[in-house]
Parts: structure tokens; sequence; C-alpha cells
């Protein structure tokens, strides 16, 4: 459904003053020190002093000078930052006034608008099951403006989740080594290898977006379960205590799973579910990465 002019500047304003104030006030000192760059840019030269890496010698200079000079380098502060979204339809649910499409957007935007106050290129990838929308990383407040709209706005025609294919695109179509934050549910698997091949190329984040009631089910009889992403139906006796165990067995083995793996592939991952405020998980998140710094 189409929205209307006005009330889409409406909505755009709203989410750009509460990410703003989000990103002001609490996250850019910490996301600076979080999301350093690790590059390294020439600076200057200076006279050779005993211990320096015969390496950084500038022959060139010291040729001139008839001394050996050596090139001082700085850390590289400017980053690209990519912001992988997850617009398949598992992200239309939610049971706390919030759907995880809603959490995914002010997340999303609270990071765009820290990565430029931190003099950081955003780039975004919108996915489901194949690449939907490429925006290439650039800076200024008008293209995240930009990126808010179409988060806001953007429906996909197609409702399953393939993580394989965003991690594929990133290893193959972003040269530059960047920081990279997937925001999504994780509901899907085979995605293993990709990952820990893009891992290696890449800064990689996971913000896993969820909502309590996939955690385990209420006691409230006979409910229809249905997965947004197939259209599958499933009829369960909630009232019954052996169907909520099991049920809640086998979502902690899957989340389980997905922490081992991005453990394992040395990952930083955030929980963020709907209906709380995103302050607490982002910070822990930065102030975590920025004392290993």
């Amino acid at each position: 459904m189409l929205m209307e002019t006005g009330d889409l500047i409406k909505k755009v304003r709203k989410v750009e003053i509460t990410s703003r104030k989000l990103s002001t006030q609490v996250f850019s000192g910490a996301y600076h020190s979080a999301f350093k760059g690790k590059g390294m840019t020439f600076s200057e030269v200076r006279e050779y002093q005993y211990g320096d890496d015969i390496r950084a010698i500038d022959w060139n200079v010291t040729a001139r000078f008839n001394h050996p000079y050596v090139k001082i380098f700085e850390e590289e502060r400017e980053l690209t930052v990519m912001l992988m979204i997850d617009v398949s339809k598992s992200n239309f649910f939610g049971t706390h006034g919030q759907l995880k499409k809603d959490q995914i957007t002010l997340t999303a935007a609270v990071l765009a608008f820290s990565a430029i106050q931190n003099n950081d290129k955003v780039g975004v990838v919108f996915f489901s099951d194949r690449i939907e929308k490429f925006i290439p990383p650039k800076k200024g407040t008008a293209h995240i403006l930009r990126i808010i709209r179409e988060l806001i706005t953007y429906e996909s025609q197609f409702p399953q989740t393939k993580l394989s294919v965003p991690l594929i695109f990133l290893t193959h179509a972003i040269k530059k080594r960047a920081t990279v934050f997937i925001i999504s549910d994780f509901i899907d698997s085979g995605f293993e290898d990709p990952l820990k091949i893009a891992s290696r190329k890449h800064d990689l984040v996971g913000i896993r977006i969820t909502d309590v009631r996939e955690k385990e089910l209420p006691p409230v009889g006979l409910l229809y379960i249905k997965d947004n992403e197939n259209g599958h139906e499933t009829l369960v006796d909630s009232s019954d205590r052996e169907v909520r165990e099991l049920y809640k067995y086998r979502w902690k083995m899957f989340e389980k799973r997905l922490d081992d793996l991005f453990k394992k592939n040395g990952i930083d991952i955030a929980e963020i579910p709907t209906g709380t405020d995103i302050v607490k998980p982002l910070t822990t998140l930065f102030r975590k990465r920025g004392t290993r710094s």
C-alpha cells in the first residue's frame, strides 16, 4: 500500500528526530571508539631513529637529503559502513506494539546517524532470498534521510530469507574493507560458509531482532502458528505443558547454534527485542568492542 506524501514526510521526520537524539546523546562517542578505522594512511616523514623498522624508510627522501628518513602513518578514521537489511516477511511480526520491521528501521537509522557523525560513508543492502536494492555508500544527511525513507516505504515481493545471498554479495561487490551490520532475525540455515568467508574480508556485526512470543508459547489453548515466509500453518495445543517446553527447547537450541556460529567466527552479535529500548543492547555492544580496541 502506497503511503500518502504527507504521512510519509511525518513518519520520516519522526524516525529522524528519534534516531538523531539517540545517536547524539548516547552513541556518538561509544560508536567512535568501537568502530575506529583499521587501515593506515601516510601522514609525514621524520628522521630515522634507532629501533625504527627499516621497512618504513622513505628511500626517495633519504636519497635527497643523504640521511635516512622514515614514513609516519596514522590510523585511517574514515570507515565504510554497510547496513544489510532483512526485508523478508518474517519481520512483519510483533506482539509488543511494534513489528520487527519497525525495530529494524529505528536501529538502522540510529546506526546510520552514528556513522555520519563519525564521518563515515553509509551504504545499504535490502535482501530477502535475493538482493533487492543496493544503495552505494555515501556521506551526508540527505543520504541518510533517503535511507530512512527507503526503510519506511520499501516492501519486498519475496517472502523468504536466504542469508547466504547478501553475504556472498558483500564478499564480491564491496571491495574495500567495511564495517557491516547485518540486521535480521537470522531465522535461516545454510549460511555458515558465506558468513565465514565474509568475516575474513569485512568487520561483521550481527543485530538480531526478536519478539518474546518467538521464544515461548503462552498457555492459551489451541493456536494456529503461521510461518510468514512460506505460509505454512500449524495447529498446536499451547495448554499442553510438554508442547510449550518442546517449543521453548527448540528455540533455545536455535539460539545456541547461532551464538556458537558467530563466536566461532569472531563476530559480535546483539539482540534487540520488539517493544524495547534499543539503547542498552547497542551501548553494551559498543562498549564491549571499545574495550578491545
